[in-house]
C-alpha cells in the first residue's frame, strides 16, 4: 500500500508492519461478530486487517483527504471493496459513541496530543467499549499501566474503569516517518462490574485531582489546599483512611482514593 503524505500538525506517523497490525487485532480481541471503532485510520493499513476480522468497522478520520481516499486504498489493498466499512469524517472527540452498538471494540494508532482526552472520552462514555488495543507512546502506555507507587491521574482515571496491560513494543523505525520515541500497544479490558459500586465519580476525581495538583507536596498539604480543609481536619481524614500525612499522591492505590473520597464526602470541604 502506498502511504499518503503526513501532516505533522496532526502527529501523523503511518505504520505498515504486518506483525504489529495483527497484534492490534489480537489485542482488541476482535472476532467475526464484532463491531470495531477505528480511530484515525489514516492510510488504512490497520483498516485492511480490521475489515477482514470484524463484522463491521466504523472508521472515524479527522483529515478530510484521508477520509475521502480511505475506501479506495483499502479496496486496492484487498482487491475488492469492503462491504463492512463505514467511514466518518469527524473529530473523534466530537463523535457520539452512543451511536455504536453495545459491546463494540476499539483499535487505534493515537497521536500523543490526543491520548489523555481520548482515553477519558472512551472510559467515561455511557456506551463503553468492552476491549481496546491502542497504539500509543511507550511512556504513556507504561503510565496507564502503573501500579501503586508510580500512579498518576491518567493511570487512576483509566484503571478505575478498565484492566490495563502492555502489549508488544513497536520500535520507532517501523513508522513512516519515524517518531522520536518508541510506541507500545496498550490493551484495555472494560471491567465487567464497577470497581466501586455507587461511586460518585465527580467527587472521586475532585479528590484525586486535588491530591495530584501539587505532586511534590505531601497529601496533607495538597488535599488541605485542594479541598479547602484546614490541616487538622485533613490530617484526621488521612489517619482515618490509614494513610500517612507525609505520603504523596503517586503512592496511593485505587482503594486508597476510594476511601479518601468516601471520607471527604461528608467533610466540610466546600464544593
Amino acid at each position: 500500500m502506498t502511504l499518503p503524505d503526513t501532516d505533522k500538525s496532526l502527529g501523523q506517523h503511518w505504520l505498515n508492519d504486518a506483525d504489529t497490525l495483527e497484534a492490534m487485532v489480537t489485542g482488541a480481541g476482535i472476532g467475526p461478530e464484532d463491531t470495531v471503532l477505528e480511530i484515525g485510520p489514516g492510510p488504512g493499513t490497520l483498516t485492511e486487517y480490521l475489515v477482514q476480522a470484524a463484522k463491521e468497522v466504523v472508521a472515524v478520520e479527522f483529515d478530510d483527504a484521508l477520509a475521502r481516499g480511505l475506501r479506495a486504498r483499502v479496496t486496492t489493498a484487498r482487491g475488492t471493496a469492503p462491504t463492512n466499512l463505514t467511514i466518518i469524517q469527524q473529530d473523534i472527540l466530537r463523535f457520539n459513541l452512543e451511536t455504536l452498538p453495545a459491546g463494540y471494540k476499539v483499535a487505534a494508532n493515537i497521536p500523543y496530543y490526543l491520548t489523555s482526552k481520548l482515553l477519558q472520552q472512551l472510559c467515561e462514555s455511557a456506551n463503553p467499549f468492552v476491549q481496546a488495543a491502542l497504539l500509543v507512546q511507550k511512556e504513556v502506555a507504561e503510565r496507564v499501566c502503573a501500579a501503586s507507587g508510580q500512579m498518576s491521574i491518567l493511570s487512576v482515571s483509566v484503571q478505575l474503569y478498565c484492566e490495563a496491560s502492555l502489549g508488544v513494543l513497536v520500535p520507532a523505525e517501523l513508522f513512516t516517518p519515524p517518531p522520536k520515541v518508541d510506541s507500545q500497544i496498550l490493551i484495555l479490558k472494560r471491567r465487567s462490574e464497577p470497581l466501586f459500586p455507587d461511586l460518585d465519580t465527580k467527587h472521586f476525581f475532585r479528590v484525586v485531582k486535588a491530591g495530584f495538583a501539587q505532586r511534590r507536596k505531601t497529601l496533607l498539604n495538597s488535599l488541605s489546599s485542594g479541598l479547602h480543609l484546614d490541616r487538622t481536619a485533613t490530617e484526621a481524614l488521612l489517619a482515618e483512611a490509614g494513610i500517612s500525612p507525609g505520603a504523596r499522591a503517586q503512592t496511593l492505590s485505587l482503594e486508597d482514593w476510594h476511601t479518601l473520597a468516601a471520607l471527604t464526602k461528608s467533610s466540610p470541604a466546600r464544593e
